[in-house]
């Protein structure tokens, strides 16, 4: 559905945007209005179980969340950050499987889903995959220079792969 989440054709000039500014503090405003684009299905019952999902797994309540984003999946298969926020919830959950196996329908859907390879990039740091990790975290940035975690990590990880060749 255009205009709809990842099909929104305003994201193409933000992640531009993204990508050309000078400093996070520029960059955090364009985050922002890609998260809320991303949020929006165009469809308001689910937009609200989304929301709800979201609240109930901020809150601990992963039953709920559960439930609501499997909803939110079911009713629009083809809105990725239905199920971005299910792989968060797995994540929580230590299910690593089926986070990423949600976090790989995320990227099919939106390949430039920041959140998304980020994430799968601290999954792959609880399997204990460095390289797989580093890699995600170095796609992350591809998309997004300034994204402070992904940097971070980046750091680490290649700090983590230079003691390990000495």
């Amino acid at each position: 559905m255009a205009g709809a989440g990842q099909d929104d054709p305003q994201l193409n000039d933000l992640f531009a945007e993204l990508k050309s500014s000078a400093t996070m503090a520029e960059a955090a405003g364009v985050e922002v209005q890609i998260w809320r684009l991303w949020s929006l299905s165009n469809d308001a019952a689910v937009d609200r179980m989304l929301a709800g999902g979201t609240a109930a797994m901020n809150h601990g309540g992963y039953d709920a969340a559960l439930s609501s984003f499997n909803s939110v999946i079911e009713l629009r298969p083809d809105f990725a950050e239905g199920w971005n926020k299910r792989a968060t919830l797995y994540y929580l959950m230590g299910d690593y499987d089926r986070s990423i196996a949600d976090v790989e329908r995320t990227l099919a859907l939106e390949p430039r889903h920041f959140g998304a390879l980020a994430g799968l990039g601290l999954i792959n740091i609880m399997l204990a995959r460095h390289s797989e990790a580093l890699a995600a975290f170095e796609a992350a940035l591809a998309v997004h220079p300034h994204m402070p975690h992904a940097k971070r990590m980046v750091k680490r990880l290649r700090n983590l792969e230079d003691k390990s060749t000495i």
